[in-house]
């Protein structure tokens, strides 16, 4: 693995678990639940609210690793994409929100509707729409710096 493949890991790696784990404590405040119903929650798409509320911390578990695979692979996109398309790295201020509200539709209108957490298309009260949106303003915004900061060539 050459210099610029670790630069791209490390960026990957940081923004995807920091951004991730973030994310979940963000949703605990959000809907003013433990960590723990928010991983259940999450768990929820892959095996249904039924099993996942009821299959304690296994269950728990499985909802952190799926938040940080997802978190992983939307930082993968934001850095792929910013090797090739520089602008996202010199105007990551601007491009990190964005990706944010990228995230948020992609999420709430495709993904979760697509999972097997049962609830279809989300239904936001006007707090609930703000509060998600400015969780995955910073989820974008930190996947974005951690890209810049990250992915640039060491300076001697």
């Amino acid at each position: 693995m050459n210099a610029t493949q670790r630069r791209a890991l490390a960026a990957i790696l940081s923004a995807g678990f920091v951004a991730g784990t973030l994310e979940i404590g963000a949703a605990a405040l959000i809907y003013r639940v433990s960590p723990v119903i928010v991983l259940h929650a999450i768990a929820a798409g892959v095996l249904g609210p039924q099993a996942s509320f009821y299959g304690g911390a296994p269950t728990a578990t499985l909802g952190l690793v799926l938040q940080w695979a997802m978190s992983l692979l939307i930082a993968a996109i934001y850095v792929l994409a910013a090797r090739r398309l520089s602008w996202l790295l010199q105007r990551w201020k601007l491009w990190g929100p964005l990706y944010g509200v990228v995230i948020f539709v992609v999420m709430n209108y495709a993904v979760v509707p697509l999972s097997r957490a049962g609830q279809g298309m989300p239904h936001f009260g006007l707090a609930e729409l703000v509060e998600n949106l400015l969780a995955m303003l910073l989820f974008g915004t930190i996947v974005a710096f951690f890209t810049q900061r990250l992915t640039r060539p060491a300076t001697r």
